[in-house]
């Protein structure tokens, strides 16, 4: 499991002109099945993505795609989670 921060960068005021092809972006992660949960990093300081099913580099090429980051609206950081333990609903996500 992946836990993906998108913090703003100084390019930030630039998020408008990207907003539709990083809504079409994550909307893909979503129906592809890498996807589980996003939202917003408070106070409004970027984005968090929790992924799964999925290896790193993909995950690593499809994180270079978001036009945010290829724009450089966000900087990207990727964190690795090998769950051990979990609710019985999220079983699925053991390592």
């Amino acid at each position: 499991m992946y836990v993906v921060l998108l913090k703003f960068s100084e390019n930030k005021s630039k998020a408008p002109d990207f907003m539709d092809g990083h809504n079409n972006w994550l909307r893909a992660g979503f129906e592809e099945g890498v996807f589980l949960a996003s939202g917003t990093l408070q106070p409004k300081a970027g984005g968090g993505i929790l992924a799964h099913n999925t290896t790193r580099e993909a995950l690593d090429a499809r994180i270079a795609a978001d036009p945010f980051v290829a724009e450089g609206v966000v900087a990207a950081e990727v964190l690795e989670i090998d769950a051990a333990r979990t609710d019985v609903r999220l079983d699925f996500l053991k390592a």
